[in-house]
């Protein structure tokens, strides 16, 4: 009888029933325990990836979905971006990169699982947060608290996703791919700082989910306090620290982070592959369960997406598929390996707890055992500086800094996370067209005027409110009458003139001239302009063309962000002394004449005059630019590089393509990354005093075979002769692999009975495909130095390294060698560790 059960006995049996009511435990394929999500019955170790699919086009999916099947990926996770399929108030789009439905089957034909993740807030570094900004303008709003507006509008949009999913039967209770969900999206911080109302919306957010009826389970990430039955999950660089918010639920990583963002301004960060699966490999052996890649796919920001503000154009994320979809190695296959690795040990794993094991000050053993004798064992090292030998169930073993080895029987290292067998590819963009550039035509816009598309009040206007962000574009001008007595007249001290901005770019025009150019940055968007201007006696006309580059997207309060000059405004230096100009008269339009002529599009470019051949503007702010060209041969990925440019926008074929602003260089400190130690966003860094971005990603599909039309709307002042079509192309492939290392075929072939000794590793060097290996850069066995692309001689060096590469690889799109020293004319330094590190060029 519960009579007699203590009360927290009792809430667990109440809460039980609960969640089998919640999953039908009769006949539920999703549901979950301590150890993990339990589908149609079975405990899985489940390896995610963040695919965000309009960040891609229609046509990558099938190949971004492969590739990650290839890679060891058991589900798909994506966010649901709300302005993409709400523009205006019930007017909803789920079309072309917004086809989710789509998006989802695609994955299941693949045979792959799907996680939604329908915030709706999705943060993602994605314009507003993936909140319409019409939602910004519904009386009485508050955003993500307990507000009546806020909730009213949320539900609608969560109840429309979740509706056609089910209609669609695309849940896995259905039979579809679909084993879980989430709302909201890393609140935990914002209901801190909310305090009651934060955490009456969080259980309201968890209720109203639940009651939605999905049959599979809800999770909320970086949420501490997420009410039963949703699941808390961990978001991070490293979660192995993570435990859930109650012991009956799994232990889940929402975002392992593979890499970081660029912004504009800011060096381009990656993360090492090594350190990357130490984190996943650390997690897993505490008790993990399912791990997802954030991103595993980062895709690009076209249109006007990207958030911040300042989010550069292409969201890359150091991630294992690159911008353009090719596999980034070694990082892809590193974590191919650890993923084949982790799976080998999966029935020990959701079987029990590990025992721990102690092998030193920072090693140790964490061992599984299931019922029906698996062993599996993770031996790490948690020193970042020095090796460890260890010994464990007597046998002893070499563990890497800052480094795990996978043991999936409990004797045999099949992987550790700092020995990389996979090879590295060198990537290059190639002119996709030799020998000829594009035949420009160029179009310069005006500083605005008053006109009928301008209106006038006294004041300064906040942006957002005024352009309803239908451009980053809003003219404010007003008038400023100069006396013909004035001194600076005479004496020739300009008077200074002083705006501030709330963000995030100002172009100042005096009299119809450029005079100057201020922008924020990521970490301060607020600008002055601070500028002695050149006035002439009676009436002078000043333009401020105020520019946002993407609306912030994490934060509390969305409704009260802001953007534009709102004072003050002033002019310092008359007989006067100081003029306030913020509350006199200003006019205001929204956005640029080009923009509303659509200049951009096939029909709106032939509305004006274009200018052609010598006459093109070059070094002119304002300037619209456009060409056509022909679809170049082949199927590797395009990008235009923009780097002669300033800042603008580009568009092909009437789709934008992003914005672009390589003349906004990196600023931040470049140095060499160690794998080993904590990483964080501003540890491994590149790009340095160059371009935060010069490649611009123009999808295959975009283009027609013939008479592309190019358009380009260049604000600064650039030279567009020095733009290029490009191919991004594998430069040159590398293999770093020490003698011993271990593998995970070799294991298996000695576990088989096939072997019956320890197997020396391979090299495996692969181009792409449609490209052969044409000369050998570097080779050497024994004791080489540096990295790929640098790679050195040390010591030791086998004199015939280069022959067997000759021999086998010349003229292959692939080869593989065998790293024993008989393949380099025996061994160089006997009782010396020795490693193979080659180079070879592909063409």
């Amino acid at each position: 009888m519960a009579m007699g059960l203590k009360p927290d006995v009792l809430n667990v049996l109440v809460f039980l029933v609960f969640l089998c009511s919640w999953v039908c435990c009769c006949t539920a394929s999703v549901s979950y325990d301590s150890k993990a999500i339990v589908i149609n019955g079975q405990r899985r170790i489940l390896i995610s990836g963040s695919i965000h699919y309009p960040r891609s086009t229609p046509e990558m999916w099938p190949d971004l979905i492969q590739k990650a099947k290839e890679g060891g990926l058991d589900v798909i996770q994506t966010y649901v971006f709300w302005n993409g399929h709400e523009p205006q108030p019930g007017k909803y789009y789920f079309e072309g990169s917004y086809d989710l439905v789509k998006f989802i089957k695609l994955v299941k034909q693949a045979g792959l699982y799907v996680h939604l993740r329908i915030g709706p807030y999705v943060c993602a570094e994605w314009n507003f947060g993936g909140f319409p900004v019409w939602l910004k303008y519904v009386h009485g709003i508050s955003f993500r608290t307990d507000n009546f507006p806020f909730k009213f509008a949320m539900q609608k949009f969560t109840k429309k996703i979740v509706d056609m999913m089910k209609a669609e039967r695309l849940y896995e209770s259905q039979g579809g791919p679909i084993i879980l969900s989430q709302i909201e999206n890393e609140y935990g911080p914002m209901e801190y700082e909310l305090g009651a109302s934060g955490r009456a919306y969080t259980k309201w957010a968890a209720q109203m989910a639940v009651g939605l009826g999905t049959g599979v389970p809800w999770v909320m990430c970086k949420q501490d306090d997420a009410p039963d039955p949703v699941i808390n999950t961990c978001n991070g660089f490293y979660c192995d620290y993570f435990s859930p918010n109650r012991a009956y639920k799994p232990k889940m990583w929402t975002e392992a982070w593979t890499g970081w963002f660029t912004e504009f301004g800011g060096p381009v960060p990656y993360r090492p592959a090594e350190d990357l699966a130490f984190s996943v490999a650390r997690f897993i052996q505490n008790g993990g369960s399912f791990v997802n890649y954030y991103m595993y796919h980062g895709g690009t920001n076209f249109g006007r997406t990207s958030g911040g503000p300042f989010i550069a154009t292409s969201y890359d994320y150091d991630a294992p598929l690159d911008e353009y979809g090719l596999l980034r190695q070694p990082k892809w296959g590193h974590l191919k390996d650890l993923h084949r690795a982790i799976k080998l040990c999966e029935p020990a794993l959701v079987s029990g707890n590990p025992i721990v094991i102690p092998l030193g000050n920072y090693q140790e053993a964490r061992v599984f055992k299931s019922k029906s004798g698996a062993c599996a064992a993770f031996l790490a090292n948690y020193n970042s500086r020095s090796f460890a030998k260890v010994s464990f169930e007597n046998m002893h073993y070499n563990l890497p800094p800052w480094s795990i080895s996978i043991l999936p029987d409990c004797k045999n290292t099949v992987y550790n996370t700092a020995r990389v067998g996979a090879q590295t590819a060198r990537m290059r963009m190639t002119p996709a067209v030799y020998g000829r550039g594009f035949s420009w035509k160029s179009f310069n816009e005006e500083p605005a005027s008053y006109d009928d598309n301008s209106f006038t009040m006294s004041g300064l206007l906040e942006q957002i409110n005024t352009t309803r962000d239908v451009s980053d574009y809003l003219w404010y001008m007003t008038d400023v009458r100069v006396g013909s007595n004035e001194g600076f007249l005479r004496s020739g001290n300009w008077p200074v003139l002083t705006v501030f901005s709330a963000g995030h770019a100002l172009h100042v025009f005096i009299n119809g001239r450029l005079t100057g150019t201020v922008y924020g940055s990521l970490e301060n968007p607020k600008l002055t302009f601070k500028e002695g201007v050149n006035l002439r006696a009676g009436v002078n006309k000043i333009a401020l063309l105020s520019i946002a580059v993407g609306l912030p997207n994490v934060g509390p309060h969305f409704e009260t962000w802001n953007a534009g000059i709102l004072g003050p405004v002033s002019l310092n230096g008359l007989n006067e002394g100081r003029r306030d100009l913020a509350w006199q008269k200003w006019s205001y339009k929204v956005g640029l004449k080009g923009e509303a002529l659509s200049l951009h599009s096939l029909s709106g470019s032939s509305s004006v005059e274009w200018i052609q051949g010598a006459y093109v503007a070059q070094q002119q702010p304002l300037t619209w630019y456009k060409t056509t060209f022909n679809a170049p041969s082949g199927d590797e990925p395009l990008a235009l590089d923009m780097n002669s440019m300033g800042k603008g926008q580009i568009w092909i074929n009437g789709q934008s393509i992003g914005r672009h602003w390589p003349a906004y260089k990196a600023s931040g400190s470049c140095g060499a990354c160690s794998y080993a130690g904590s990483f964080n966003e501003k540890k491994c860094l590149s790009n340095c005093g160059e371009a935060s971005q010069r490649w611009y990603h123009v999808p295959r599909s975009w283009l027609h075979p013939t008479g592309n039309l190019l358009v380009i709307f260049e604000e600064w002042g650039g030279n567009p002769y020095g733009i290029s079509l490009v191919k991004r192309q594998v430069d040159s492939v590398c293999a770093d692999i020490f003698e011993w290392q271990p593998t995970l075929v070799n294991w298996q072939m000695q576990a088989s009975g096939k072997v019956n000794k320890p197997l020396r590793p391979n090299a495996h060097l692969s181009c792409a495909s449609g490209q052969k290996i044409s000369s050998i850069k570097f080779a050497s066995f024994g004791t080489p130095e540096g990295a790929c692309g640098s790679f050195r001689e040390g010591s030791c060096h086998a004199h015939h390294s280069y022959d067997v590469f000759q021999k086998y690889c010349i003229g292959h799109q692939s080869c593989t060698v065998p790293v024993v020293p008989e393949a380099f004319g025996g061994d160089p330094c006997p009782n010396v560790m020795k490693k193979l590190s080659v180079e070879v060029i592909c063409s």
